[in-house]
């Protein structure tokens, strides 16, 4: 109870900094990043990554129209930094913050101020994007609210849930039993706790209804790993925001949220108060076999309409059978984007597959995702007219150079045995179609005949997509924003083992446009990071002090993980 009234507290804090913002239109947060020692789950104890000495980190709350300054100084020993996740950071691509791609990161002891120009409203979240340290505990919830006379939905107050997956191990130790081949699968980690506004998922405060009222609930997965499935047994939900898009409002009666995806919904309270009723937050990931009282973890909250009320035992359900779940390509966008007309078609396979390194290594069509020794940005900056050229950025940046302006369409085939949840910096998507993938080997019988489907009307645009298992997803998005977006899983381990590609939009524009910071340049310098050249800091396409990059030995199977 204590934690979760010290959440509370840390939470009217941030509204706090939100008014002040309101004044003067400028959000002003602190963040001294360094290591904590925390009992999340309610069993263990840990350390992990925190902020001021914190964990939780409370969640940043402003105004579209507002701007951010969130001051960074690392008190950890070993580079961080920061991902506003969702932010399309026009015309700032070198503050979007993944290390090695629009960056170096920031060093011990070092500082920096990271500039969020608030264009978008909606629901995001802030994140660790160096070190994996987002599984370590670095995110919080970024909530940019829609001016009121522009607000598209009526509704009486907001309520924000943060979602997350918790494990006993920091991740330097998970990412170690994945790649170890003498390891069981799945690892001891598979096993995650479900947290709720930073807590044991059990112990998290109950929402408050009054009868005839309209809530918009934020719902924010941040875990690293797992699935969350959400519902409100007993009330109906309508989906009117996805990762920050508004959209028609969809009624449903559960949503399953992938990792680094977000959904608002609108739920009208009873008009009676004769009752009170609990929500479901399930904790799952399809691809670790069940174990009761492991996997996957129930966890349930209360929805008070009277202190001195029964609950509603009609109501009460778990796996909530004859429920309608929400399926992203039913949404429409509320601003009707008709469907991009395709200047450029690619195609790509996403997997597991063992590697000349002796490891089973993630990819892209048979490359295995690793940065560069020259962050990204910095070679589409320096290279002149190479820099329209993708083998500058190396053999493992699996870099594709966009012309800008040209419309892109995407066709990511998982001919595996789990989903994954695929992210795309500086950009939403429009969502096409789903169907069954293409794959050389068989599918299980149960995934066989998976129809095509696809949006009707107006496509829904998102800017994480979860690949269901043995499918395919073609996606739109226009290049118009000039920077280096990076695409991958946010599966913290799967983008370690190398699941991850990155698009190069317009450099040309880029090197008329970007002036970097002196400060990003000593980040560099500090670390004795190259900040010109191709990806091994030299000239045209001599890589030369670069590692060779792994091949496939053998495609043995379609499995996404070393079973």
């Amino acid at each position: 109870m204590l934690l979760t009234i010290l959440w509370a507290i840390q939470f009217l804090f941030a509204s706090v900094v939100l008014f002040q913002g309101a004044l003067t239109d400028r959000v002003v947060v602190d963040w001294d990043i360094g290591y904590v020692s925390v009992n999340r789950d309610g069993i263990n104890l840990r350390r992990a990554i925190g902020v001021n000495g914190k964990l939780p980190i409370p969640p940043i709350m402003a105004t579209v129209g507002d701007t951010i300054e969130l001051n960074v100084y690392n008190s950890l020993d070993k580079s961080t930094s920061v991902h506003a996740h969702g932010l399309f950071q026009r015309g700032t691509t070198h503050m979007d913050g993944p290390a090695m791609a629009t960056q170096c990161g920031i060093p011990p002891n070092g500082t920096f101020t990271y500039i969020y120009n608030l264009e978008q409203t909606g629901t995001y979240w802030v994140h660790g994007h160096d070190n994996h340290q987002n599984s370590d505990g670095l995110r919080a919830p970024l909530v940019v609210y829609e001016k009121a006379e522009s607000e598209p939905y009526n509704y009486d107050e907001d309520i924000l849930l943060s979602l997350e997956d918790w494990f006993k191990e920091e991740y330097a130790e998970r990412e170690r039993q994945t790649l170890d081949p003498n390891e069981s699968f799945p690892p001891p980690h598979g096993y995650g706790f479900g947290l709720i506004n930073g807590f044991n998922g059990n112990d998290t405060e109950p929402l408050h209804f009054q009868p005839g009222k309209t809530y918009r609930l934020r719902l924010v997965n941040m875990a690293s790993l797992m699935w969350f499935q959400f519902s409100l047994p007993g009330h109906k939900m309508q989906v009117i925001e996805v990762d920050g898009i508004n959209t028609e409002a969809l009624e449903v009666d559960g949503i399953n949220i992938a990792p680094a995806q977000r959904y608002s919904v609108l739920v009208t309270a009873h008009d009676s108060n004769e009752f009170n009723y609990i929500y479901n937050a399930t904790l799952h990931a399809n691809f670790i076999p069940p174990s009761p009282g492991l996997t996957p973890r129930v966890y349930t909250g209360k929805i008070i309409y009277n202190p001195d009320a029964p609950q509603n035992q009609d109501t009460v359900c778990y796996e909530c059978q004859g429920f309608k779940w929400l399926d992203d390509i039913e949404l429409q966008s509320l601003d009707k984007e008709p469907e991009l007309v395709a200047d450029r078609q690619l195609e790509y396979e996403i997997g597991n597959q063992l590697f000349s390194t002796g490891q089973r290594l993630d990819h892209f069509n048979n490359v295995t995702f690793a940065h560069a020794k020259v962050p990204t940005l910095y070679t589409a900056l320096s290279m002149g007219s190479q820099a329209m050229d993708s083998r500058v950025y190396g053999p493992q940046s699996n870099a594709v150079v966009l012309n800008h302006q040209e419309n892109i369409e995407l066709t990511i085939h998982n001919p595996n045995n789990m989903p994954h949840p695929l992210h795309l910096h500086g950009h939403a998507f429009q969502i096409i179609e789903y169907g069954q993938a293409n794959s050389r080997f068989p599918i299980p019988e149960e995934f066989q005949g998976v129809a095509t489907t696809r949006y009707v009307n107006m496509p829904v645009k998102r800017d994480t997509v979860s690949i269901p298992e043995y499918s395919y997803v073609k996606i739109r998005f226009c290049a118009d924003n000039p920077g280096v977006w990076l695409f991958h899983c946010h599966l913290d381990i799967h983008f370690a083992m190398g699941m991850a590609m990155m698009f190069v939009e317009a450099p040309d524009v880029l090197q008329e446009t970007l002036k970097i910071p002196n400060a990003m340049y000593e980040f560099c310098h500090t670390q004795d990071i190259a900040t010109v050249g191709n990806a091994a800091g030299n000239k045209l396409l001599d890589f030369s002090g670069l590692q060779q990059a792994p091949t496939v030995v053998e495609r043995v199977s379609n499995s996404s993980v070393s079973d």
